[in-house]
């Protein structure tokens, strides 16, 4: 069975493993997720990542793929998150020369059991150049 014959059933509806591949390499949001051990078990692959990965991070503690300058910041977080007393976590950091917005995200199954998080990674700096003002002005003239 090729990739445009798996089906995918979610919650709100069922997409082909092609569909789903496709909309992650899409989308300009970076996706890693985390499972409930730290282990880096997936990330989205898109052009536009901020942060390379290749599939050598794949089965690797999370604590091995990020900058060693932010090992003790993830490992609070993450702990954080195991014991329940964080959902989420959202920064915005300046890197390589651009405003980079960061948000980890705890998992829950259904019963309520932590199974791992999901961080998301997008470039916001042209959201932050120019201000509200400035923002509202380039909405109305792309319409």
């Amino acid at each position: 069975m090729n990739d445009q014959q798996i089906k995918v059933n979610l919650t709100t509806g069922t997409l082909k493993l092609e569909q789903l591949n496709a909309i992650f390499k899409t989308i300009p949001q970076e996706f890693d997720f985390i499972d409930e051990n730290d282990i880096v078990r997936w990330y989205s692959n898109n052009t536009n990542r901020l942060f390379a990965r290749d599939t050598s991070k794949l089965n690797q503690h999370v604590l091995d793929v990020h900058p060693a300058h932010s090992a003790g910041r993830v490992k609070k977080v993450l702990a954080e998150m195991h014991n329940g007393e964080r959902d989420s976590i959202q920064m915005t950091v300046p890197a390589k020369g651009k405003q980079i917005h960061i948000a980890f995200y705890a998992l829950h199954n259904d019963s309520g059991d932590y199974i791992g998080c999901i961080e998301v990674t997008e470039d916001i700096s042209e959201f932050t150049k120019s201000g509200k003002i400035g923002n509202l002005v380039k909405l109305l003239r792309n319409k």
